[in-house]
């Protein structure tokens, strides 16, 4: 059966990427969470999409360049990493979406700190469009495993998924079609298109074999 993926949380029911997004996700059954991780100046790890934050009185700061007490002076809703997690408390897996560029030695030892209180590998995966983030955490946490995120090439996917020795893979989803989800699925591959927000498409590629789908509205998959 295809999953649900709530993409940022729930995007197209609460501001992204907060608290409030991911418990509306859980509370329209999704099988999974998917959010962004960036890292702060002083090495907090938060979640946040864009590589800066923008307050409503206009102000932009970069969030590589920039203290953790800072960013949260302009935007009080900013959850760290960790917040992130113990809100959803393993009551869904969350996919982990590292930035590219993002230095991954906050997060790595964000997820050993919740490993040591329990967690475990069931209850999250680590993506990114970045081959080289992929490769740090293969080799800091080789237990875990890795979600390949593309934007429109199923060669380069599948050449990066098979060096990481993976089979799960998100892609654009205006890129995809009928036909190459079948061939992937029939490869193995999990494939999973982002952001697809209509469950008519969805329904008629899982019969071609698409394992999940990332949307902003899990309330219509319902």
């Amino acid at each position: 059966m295809m999953k649900i993926i709530g993409h940022r949380g729930a995007k197209g029911l609460a501001p992204e990427n907060t608290l409030v997004s991911f418990d509306k996700a859980i509370e329209h059954g999704v099988d999974e969470i998917e959010f962004d991780v960036r890292v702060t100046k002083d090495g907090i790890a938060v979640i946040q999409h864009d590589p800066d934050l923008h307050d409503p009185a206009g102000n932009k700061l970069n969030v590589a360049a920039s203290n953790y007490d800072e960013l949260m002076a302009h935007k009080p809703d900013l959850v760290t990493f960790e917040e992130a997690m113990r809100s959803i408390n393993r009551l869904v897996p969350v996919l982990i979406e590292i930035k590219p560029k993002v230095p991954t030695g906050p997060v790595v030892k964000a997820i050993k700190l919740l490993e040591a209180d329990g967690w475990s590998g069931e209850n999250m995966v680590v993506g990114s469009f970045s081959q080289a983030v992929l490769i740090d955490i293969k080799s800091a946490l080789p237990h875990l495993s890795l979600v390949v995120i593309e934007s429109w090439s199923g060669v380069r996917a599948t050449w990066r998924a098979r060096r990481l020795n993976t089979k799960r893979v998100n892609m654009n989803q205006r890129w995809l079609w009928s036909g190459f989800i079948k061939a992937m699925y029939n490869r193995g591959y999990k494939l999973a298109p982002y952001t697809l927000n209509s469950p008519e498409k969805a329904k008629r590629w899982a019969k071609y074999g698409l394992y999940a789908t990332i949307t902003d509205y899990p309330d219509r998959y319902n």
